[in-house]
């Protein structure tokens, strides 16, 4: 399984906290972590510093707690648990796969569910969201989807006439028509 991961597994960028202006970067590959850094200063003795790099395994990341530490500054405690999980091979596997095969799966997932996933990811968020998934819902819960419906969804996106009640949903109908029509007047 771990084959299908690609040979990056995280990368983040990040300016040292104040009074710094350091700016950092932390990589996890397949094998090692690499931390660099930019050393970013007015005063005349830091001029000709050099950028910095900092390989090491994950093996002797998880037992260097001085560099866990300077991550934990700069990048905060859970990005740093997180790369602590990837280097003990602790992969988000369901993260990493494609969105048009989590929309199928999530599309299985009851409402209060979606709701409940959409709060765990940004990734997530964004699945539960889309157009795609609801216009998926929409069709399984109707009996048929006429194409003024699916122009007004066009207009007002799947998941707010998925949740838009029969009445509003006729009333909104009704209205796209005419204007299509007044627009169609206007043309002849």
């Amino acid at each position: 399984m771990a084959s299908l991961l690609p040979e990056i597994l995280f990368e983040s960028s990040n300016q040292a906290p104040s009074p710094s202006k350091d700016f950092h970067q932390i990589l996890v590959t397949r094998t090692e972590v690499i931390f660099r850094w930019w050393k970013i200063s007015l005063r005349s003795e830091f001029r000709n510093t050099k950028p910095g790099e900092l390989k090491e395994s994950h093996v002797d990341f998880v037992d260097d707690t001085t560099l866990q530490a300077q991550i934990a500054i700069i990048f905060g405690q859970e990005t740093l648990n997180y790369i602590l999980n990837l280097c003990q091979g602790y992969y988000d596997y369901l993260e990493r796969l494609p969105d048009p095969l989590l929309v199928y799966i999530v599309s299985f997932l009851d409402l209060e569910d979606i709701a409940q996933l959409a709060q765990v990811s940004h990734k997530f968020k964004k699945i539960s969201n889309s157009d795609n998934l609801w216009e998926h819902i929409v069709e399984q819960s109707c009996d048929r989807v006429t194409p003024e419906m699916r122009a007004l969804a066009l207009d007002i996106g799947w998941k707010q006439l998925f949740f838009t009640n029969k009445l509003q949903l006729q009333l909104q109908l009704r209205r796209m028509k005419k204007r299509q029509e007044e627009n169609q007047d206007l043309v002849d």
